[in-house]
């Protein structure tokens, strides 16, 4: 088993940031839905990402929108993945695939169809629960055995909806993701984390990979 990668999604400030990355994560969400809580401007995400060791992958979560607006404001953030919410097509992930890594996420709603994430080959698959208003950092758990359906499918899976330091184990064991994403199980409120919530939840994604590679077969 590969190492597992760790996103920690909704940062909205420089300190935080620099926690998620020391402890140990690889991936970095900021949202740019703006009826988001965690909310951030582009520029200030620029600043943030002028902070970061090159080795930590910026990412830019959008919801719907036009290839050129995504384009513009990832450029002006410094991100170099963008996450797409929402009606997007795989005409347009493709045309950003051209030059960003893209993130495609799927909700486990009741019509969700694991067949679906192939459409987007070109992209990594995000699999979270579904919330019929909020995109993301809804703290509910998905359907894990829907998201492992999505193995044949994705390229690269990412793991996310409700994860905290907990239930994390049970959910690389249920799904054998490539990565794991982890937002409000890591807060005090709503765009603010908690650093030892950080720690606790990187610390028990470490020991379940572990675990799983020292399992029997």
């Amino acid at each position: 088993m590969t190492p597992i990668h760790i996103k920690v999604c909704g940062i909205t400030n420089v300190n935080d940031a620099r926690a998620a990355m020391e402890f140990g994560a690889d991936l970095i969400g900021f949202n740019f839905y703006t009826q988001s809580p965690r909310y951030i401007e582009p520029k200030i995400v620029s600043q943030i990402v002028d902070a970061l060791p090159a080795n930590i992958l910026p990412v830019g979560i959008f919801v719907n929108g036009d290839a050129d607006e995504i384009r513009n404001t990832a450029n002006t953030a410094g991100t170099r993945c963008v996450q797409l919410h929402g009606d997007v097509s795989p005409e347009i992930a493709r045309e950003l695939s051209n030059e960003f890594r893209v993130i495609r996420a799927f909700s486990t709603h009741p019509h969700f169809r694991p067949e679906t994430v192939a459409l987007f080959s070109h992209c990594d698959a995000l699999v979270d629960a579904h919330h019929a208003d909020l995109r993301g950092g809804t703290g509910q758990t998905c359907d894990w055995s829907a998201a492992r359906a999505t193995l044949p499918f994705s390229r690269f899976l990412i793991l996310s909806g409700g994860l905290n330091a907990e239930n994390v184990a049970s959910a690389i064991n249920a799904v054998t993701p490539h990565a794991v994403d982890v937002c409000s199980g890591v807060e005090s409120a709503p765009g603010v984390k908690n650093h030892r919530a950080i720690k606790d939840f990187i610390a028990a994604v470490r020991t379940a990979e572990r675990s799983f590679r020292t399992s029997p077969a």
